[in-house]
C-alpha cells in the first residue's frame, strides 16, 4: 500500500508569488475595463453626433398644406408643389369649396385630419383668412402667409380689405353675390406677369368667391400663437401691398418681398416655395 501523501507548507505555493501573480492580474483587467469604457464612450459619442447631424439636416416640419385663394382653384400650385416634393415634402393642397368661411375652414381641417404632423399650412389671398383659424389646429406648426389676407380675431376679410383703396375697381359681383373679375381685366388684374395664354386660362376657369366668406369674422388668430411668415408681392392689384404691410407688421411676421403679382404662386413658385422651406426648417 501507499502512505497518503501529507501536505506540508513545503506544498503550498509560496504565499508572496500567489500575491504578485494576483497583483499582475489586476492591473491587466483595470486596463481592459478602462479600454472597454473607453470604446463605449467612443461609440455613444459617434450615435450622439449622428442623431444631432441628422436631427439639424432634417426640417422640423414635413407636411405641407396649401389653402388657395379666391377665384383660383388649387390647380394653380403645381410648380410649388413640384419643388417641395423633389424637396421631400408631402404636400396636400385643400380644394375648398369658396362658398363660405366655415365651410372652407372646415374643408382645411379634413385635410389636416390626414397628415402626420406637424405641417406647414400656407394660405393665398383669402386662403389667409381660412389658415388663421383653422391654423389653431395643434398639428400646424407654422403659418405661411401668401399676398393674403391675416385678420385678428372678430374681423372680417371684407373689413380689412376696406382698410385701405382698392388697387383696382375689377371686381364685381353675381345676383346671387359671388365675385368675380371679368375675363376681359383678369390678366392686367390678377396675373399681369404671367404669359397672356396662362392668364386667360385663369380667367376660363375662374372659381367665385361667395360674397359671405368675405364678411365672416374671425374665431381665432393662430398666428399670435405660432410662428407666422408672410410673402408681399409689391406688384399685386387684387391686395394692395400696402394692405399687405400692414396686416403683416401688425402679426409681426417674418416677411418676404417679391416683385410678383397676385399670382405670385405661378409667376415665381422658386420664391415662394422657398419661404415655405424655410418655415418647415424652423418649425416649432
Amino acid at each position: 500500500m501507499h502512505e497518503p501523501t501529507i501536505l506540508t507548507t513545503r506544498h503550498l505555493p509560496d504565499s508572496r508569488g500567489f500575491r504578485q501573480g494576483v497583483g499582475r492580474v489586476k492591473p491587466f483587467l483595470e486596463i481592459e475595463m478602462l479600454t472597454l469604457r473607453k470604446k463605449i464612450a467612443v461609440a455613444l459619442l459617434l450615435a450622439l453626433g449622428g442623431a444631432i447631424v441628422h436631427a439639424e439636416s432634417t426640417p422640423a416640419a414635413k407636411d405641407i398644406v396649401i389653402v388657395h385663394g379666391a377665384l383660383v382653384d388649387g390647380s394653380g400650385w403645381r410648380a410649388v408643389h413640384d419643388i417641395l416634393t423633389k424637396d421631400g415634402f408631402h404636400v396636400t393642397i385643400v380644394q375648398e369649396p369658396l362658398t363660405g368661411l366655415a365651410a372652407d375652414v372646415d374643408a382645411t381641417k379634413r385635410v389636416l385630419d390626414q397628415q402626420n404632423g406637424p405641417v406647414v399650412l400656407v394660405g393665398h389671398s383669402y386662403g389667409g383668412s381660412v389658415i388663421t383659424e383653422a391654423g389653431a389646429d395643434p398639428k400646424v406648426s407654422a403659418l405661411v402667409y401668401v399676398s393674403a389676407l391675416q385678420p385678428d380675431v372678430g374681423e372680417a376679410s371684407g373689413q380689412l380689405m376696406s382698410k385701405f383703396a382698392a388697387p383696382n375697381d375689377a371686381m364685381r359681383a353675381t345676383p346671387d353675390k359671388y365675385f368675380y373679375i371679368p375675363s376681359a381685366k383678369f390678366h392686367e388684374t390678377y396675373a399681369a406677369d404671367l404669359p397672356a395664354a396662362q392668364a386667360q386660362f385663369l380667367a376660363d376657369s375662374e372659381q367665385p368667391l361667395a360674397q359671405q366668406a368675405m364678411a365672416a369674422p374671425i374665431s381665432v388668430a393662430a398666428w399670435h400663437s405660432k410662428p407666422s411668415y408672410a410673402i408681399l408681392t409689391t406688384e399685386d392689384h387684387v391686395i394692395s401691398p400696402q394692405l399687405q404691410r400692414w396686416m403683416y407688421q401688425r402679426a409681426g411676421d417674418k416677411v418676404t418681398e417679391v416683385a410678383a403679382s397676385h399670382a405670385s404662386f405661378m409667376s415665381q413658385p422658386a420664391a415662394i416655395a422657398r419661404v415655405i422651406e424655410t418655415a418647415a426648417k424652423h418649425a416649432d
